[in-house]
């Protein structure tokens, strides 16, 4: 057949591209546009080949083998096919396992297959040196192509160059016009305004009591406070930061009120567990408790067009996942008291909304273990998103409860 393909090592790729631009291989670094990336793919290697294209597949690790926000953006571009291998972090660095052999086994059997004439590979491992023999033996040209490396010498094993047809090198040029190195210290998003009532939970000390409980039982001892069962003690953090049970027991008879937590505030916090009450803490009103979901209010239409948008549109960075599903639950809500009554109980999201929303959030791969813990950091960035759009949308002005 008179068509290229494209194998992209997306690992390899987007980490050179990285260390060209950013001088680090982390992914991280840079942001990518996929939609720019892929027609560039397709432009040259249609060019180099002079054959049309069939197909690009796009080979990456991912946790579990969950497609991430990036795939599921990619598998639903035309003639782009994901294959997925696992990622795995072994001495505090991720690494793919089955991205290599993946991409040997599709080069044969295209190959075998007489599906095309002509093979490109983005890719510097020597692991596919055999697959790229066996595709010359059936009759195929394979084109390698590499990323320009940030020290001006090779980022690809030595016998696959020397084994190609072709080469090409994929310069700095070529690359920023679909990757660019993210500024430091930038954000994806707007901070969320500085809340009174954030800054006096995290201002209060523990309790003397609490304090020397930590302080005699070992680290490795303390359970993780999302892993801990329905029945065990939460004990302080190890980053000082007090848990609700510390500040409610604060607000116990007979503890001293420190200046800076007021006995008059009110402590909520949210959890994808649901509620936990405690003593001085107030339940949810009924008003509140009886808020629709974003299942409840999503008609089976939006829920396609919503799907459609999470594919397409939404980048999956946490911040922006909480903006979009409350922006979808308050256009949907359509009850302004309600919507005002909630504006008012911040930073409290009801339990059933708020389980929701973290749900919402697993679908983009976050919330993922990270090391064996849950990322905190990102649902502090989620729920954030949310009361940012919740606030845009009241145009509620927020003040410490009690006041």
């Amino acid at each position: 057949m008179d068509r290229c393909i494209v194998l992209v090592d997306a690992g390899y790729l987007l980490g050179a591209a990285a260390s060209l631009l950013a001088g680090e291989p982390s992914r991280s670094r840079i942001t990518v546009d996929h939609t720019a990336l892929v027609q560039g793919l397709r432009e040259q290697a249609e060019s180099d080949t002079e054959r049309p294209l069939l197909r690009i597949y796009w080979f990456d690790g991912a946790p579990d083998r969950v497609p991430q926000p990036e795939h599921r953006r990619l598998r639903v571009m035309p003639r782009v096919t994901v294959r997925l291998g696992a990622l795995t972090r072994s001495d505090g660095r991720w690494a793919q396992k089955g991205v290599d052999a993946a991409m040997h086994a599709e080069l044969t059997e295209l190959a075998r297959n007489r599906a095309c004439s002509d093979v490109v590979l983005v890719t510097g491992d020597g692991d596919l040196l055999p697959g790229m023999m066996a595709a010359k033996e059936h009759g195929v040209a394979v084109h390698l192509w590499a990323v320009q490396a940030a020290d001006g010498d090779y980022n690809q094993s030595e016998d696959l160059v020397a084994e190609a047809d072709e080469r090409r090198v994929l310069d700095r040029t070529w690359i920023t016009k679909a990757v660019r190195a993210k500024e430091l210290g930038g954000i994806c998003a707007p901070p969320p305004v500085p809340r009174p009532e954030i800054a006096a939970i995290l201002s209060a000390p523990l309790p003397e009591s609490a304090l020397g409980a930590t302080a005699e039982r070992p680290a490795e001892e303390r359970p993780h406070p999302d892993t801990a069962g329905a029945g065990e003690e939460r004990m302080p953090t190890a980053k000082g930061v007090p848990t609700p049970k510390d500040l409610a027991a604060l607000r116990a008879p007979g503890v001293q009120q420190p200046a800076q937590h007021p006995a008059s505030a009110t402590l909520r916090w949210s959890s994808d567990r649901g509620w936990v009450d405690r003593p001085g803490v107030a339940a949810e009103p009924p008003e509140v408790a009886s808020m629709p979901t974003l299942a409840q209010l999503t008609t089976a239409e939006q829920r396609w067009a919503d799907r459609e948008e999470d594919i397409t549109t939404v980048g999956g960075d946490p911040y922006e996942v909480g903006q979009v599903f409350a922006r979808r639950w308050v256009e949907r809500l359509g009850d302004q008291p309600h919507l005002h009554k909630l504006s008012s109980m911040y930073p409290r999201i009801p339990h059933r909304v708020d389980g929701e929303l973290l749900r919402y959030a697993a679908r983009f791969g976050l919330l993922a273990h990270k090391d064996d813990q849950i990322d905190e950091h990102d649902r502090y960035a989620i729920r954030a998103g949310f009361w940012r759009e919740i606030d845009v949308r009241t145009g509620a002005e927020h003040t410490p409860a009690g006041d």
